[in-house]
C-alpha cells in the first residue's frame, strides 16, 4: 500500500509538498493586514486572544487610556506603545507551524528521480532502479525543525538538510557525495 506521496521539479520541492500535505506550516492570518496602529489595536480588541497579546506584548495602560485610544484614531500614542501594538498584532497574525510529526522523522523514504554520486547517475524508481530507500529514523532532524519552525524551510533548504542530516547519516556519503539534479521527483512516505 502507498503512503503520502510529494512530488516536484526537484527533491526538496517533493519533500516540501510531502510535508505541507502531513502538517500545516507557519503562516499568516489572511485577516489581519492592517498597517496603521489604531486599525491594529482595534482588531486585537475585538477577540480575548488579542487581549492576551497586548498583555504579553507589556502593554500595560488603563481601561480608559484603552477607550481614548480606540475612539480617535489622531490620538498621540507614543511610539513605544505603537511598537507594543505593532508586536502584539503580528504574534496573532503569526500562526505557528504545527510539530514535525515523528512518523515523519522515523519514517522509510523512497525518492524516484535522478540520483547521482560520483560518476554514477541513474533514474531511481524505474524498472530498471528501484526508488532511493532512506530510512528517516537514521537522521538528525533538528536543523529541518528548526527552519519549519521558523517559517524558513525552502526547498533548497529542505534538499540540503535532508542529503546532509538524513541521507549521509543512513547510508553515507555515496562515491562522491549526492546529486538530485533532474526535474522531477517523486518521495513517498512509508
Amino acid at each position: 500500500m502507498a503512503g503520502p506521496t510529494g512530488h516536484g521539479g526537484s527533491l526538496g520541492a517533493a519533500l516540501n509538498t510531502l510535508l505541507r500535505a502531513q502538517v500545516t506550516p507557519r503562516h499568516r492570518l489572511s485577516s489581519y493586514h492592517a498597517k496603521h496602529w489604531h486599525a491594529q489595536l482595534s482588531q486585537l480588541t475585538g477577540t480575548h486572544r488579542g487581549y492576551q497579546a497586548l498583555e504579553q506584548a507589556g502593554l500595560d495602560v488603563s481601561a480608559k487610556t484603552l477607550l481614548n485610544w480606540l475612539s480617535d484614531p489622531q490620538y498621540n500614542v507614543r511610539r513605544s506603545y505603537q511598537g507594543l501594538i505593532h508586536t502584539a498584532y503580528e504574534n496573532v497574525a503569526l500562526v505557528p507551524a504545527d510539530p514535525i510529526p515523528a512518523h515523519v522523522m522515523n519514517g522509510q523514504y523512497e525518492i524516484s528521480g535522478y540520483v547521482t554520486t560520483g560518476t554514477d547517475r541513474r533514474e531511481r524508481g524505474t524498472r530498471k532502479a528501484a526508488p532511493l530507500r532512506i530510512d528517516g529514523s537514521q537522521g538528525d532532524w533538528d536543523a529541518i525543525e528548526e527552519l519549519w519552525t521558523a517559517g524558513e524551510l525552502t526547498d533548497d533548504e529542505f534538499e540540503d538538510h535532508f542529503i546532509d542530516d538524513v541521507i549521509v547519516q543512513d547510508i553515507g556519503e555515496g562515491t562522491d557525495g549526492w546529486e538530485f539534479d533532474g526535474n522531477s521527483y517523486s518521495v513517498e512516505l512509508r
